[in-house]
């Protein structure tokens, strides 16, 4: 990529007239996948894109150094669409880059593991005519992670992390099975769950649309508008939420959230605010997935705080496999230094997986060697991720990932 363009810097300064231009809409060409380039040469040909005409006129610009990746940005290319520059490591980097997202594509394994004994009781509770053992399942709290799953579904299909496509999505409909379950038990409203049933195969449908490039750009920035009012507006509710009946039970920080949320999507689309402030309230929709999967151990904790009695209802493999199942993304998110990513599977594989299983060690419901199991092979596992990615990255420390992760390149 750095020899396919001259440099502004290299050109000499005498006067070229004309010839001023350089292929500014190729270099953002050759950066896209491959299915874009495609189709991208399909329109071309048919008459849709002059490709010739752009190619000679596109205005000049300088592609020898590729601009910085910023941590918060949801559109920001990872490191393996950077160019040659970043591949240090050569085979190793390559090797790698494969090997990580089969970790995170195996990450499906702990994950339907998770959620398939819930259904299957709740499926012998139904045929057994027990509907009422499904209104210990709270339906909101299930919404919440449904919505949770959808947002950040949205976003790995822009960043196309197939294999992670594949866990959201097998935890969309996971979750959605329960859903179903509760609403044929009465143990969620009807109208609630048709509201529910529209959202989810409207979000599925869209979803695959733009993976396959087959949907307009102006209904998937409504479709990402519609998910980050939703998540901004149900973070704080999810929040106040936790802590009923030391607080007034009010809908009041869900509709103030919403206000905000609804003005500041708006003016995101005015052009109103700073390009950097665009670019953030396009990443808010992962954030707030996020912080919604990050705010489940908070939860978990508050509850065992109030009744330490009920840590004995935690199920060990349960936790276990959470923490596996959000750990085998680590190396991943590490790798293509996806912050918001990073940031929700290690909170989620320390603080909610071990930490559980440090609290069920703390009240004895747990063995020594069932826990020690578990602590050495967390930390084992995250040391060699560090190590790993220093290594193909050609780095003397595991500081330096970190800080590339943090602030970007």
């Amino acid at each position: 990529m750095a020899g396919s363009v001259v440099p502004v810097s290299k050109v000499p300064s005498r006067n070229y007239g004309c010839i001023n231009y350089c292929i500014s809409e190729y270099c953002t060409y050759r950066l896209q996948p491959l299915q874009f380039q495609r189709k991208y040469l399909q329109q071309s040909l048919h008459g849709k894109l002059n490709f010739t005409k752009r190619l000679l006129n596109g205005p000049l610009i300088c592609c020898d150094k590729l601009r910085p990746v910023a941590a918060l940005e949801s559109n920001a290319p990872d490191p393996i669409q950077q160019g040659s520059e970043n591949l240090r490591g050569g085979k190793n980097f390559k090797e790698w880059n494969s090997l990580s997202a089969k970790f995170a594509g195996a990450s499906n394994i702990p994950f339907l593991l998770l959620q398939l004994p819930q259904i299957i009781l709740n499926a012998r509770n139904l045929l057994a005519g027990n509907k009422t053992a499904l209104f210990a399942v709270p339906w909101l709290g299930m919404f919440t992670g449904l919505l949770g799953n959808l947002s950040l579904l949205s976003y790995f299909i822009k960043k196309r992390e197939t294999e992670v496509v594949v866990v959201q999505t097998l935890g969309v409909v996971s979750i959605y099975i329960v859903i179903t379950q509760l609403a044929m038990a009465g143990a969620m409203p009807l109208p609630h769950y048709i509201v529910t049933s529209t959202v989810v195969f409207s979000g599925l449908i869209l979803n695959f649309m733009n993976y396959f490039y087959l949907l307009n750009p102006g209904i998937w920035r409504l479709w990402e508008d519609f998910i980050t009012i939703a998540g901004l507006s149900a973070l704080p509710q999810v929040m106040w939420s936790t802590f009923l009946p030391y607080v007034p039970n009010t809908v009041l920080p869900g509709l103030l959230a919403f206000v905000i949320a609804v003005m500041t999507v708006l003016m995101a689309r005015m052009r109103k605010l700073s390009d950097r402030g665009i670019k953030f309230v396009g990443s808010i929709s992962g954030w707030t997935a996020t912080l919604l999967f990050m705010w489940m151990p908070v939860a978990q904790a508050w509850t065992n705080l109030r009744n330490p009695e009920n840590i004995r209802g935690l199920s060990s493999v349960s936790m276990l496999l959470a923490m596996v199942g959000n750990g085998l993304m680590i190396p991943r998110a590490l790798f293509i230094r996806d912050l918001m990513w990073f940031t929700g599977s290690s909170w989620a594989s320390v603080f909610y997986g071990w930490g559980n299983l440090l609290c069920l060690y703390y009240f004895q419901c747990i063995s020594r060697e069932f826990f020690g199991a578990a602590t050495i092979g967390l930390v084992a596992w995250i040391g060699m991720t560090l190590w790993k990615d220093t290594q193909v990255y050609g780095y003397t420390s595991p500081l330096t990932s970190l800080k590339e992760l943090v602030f970007g390149h």
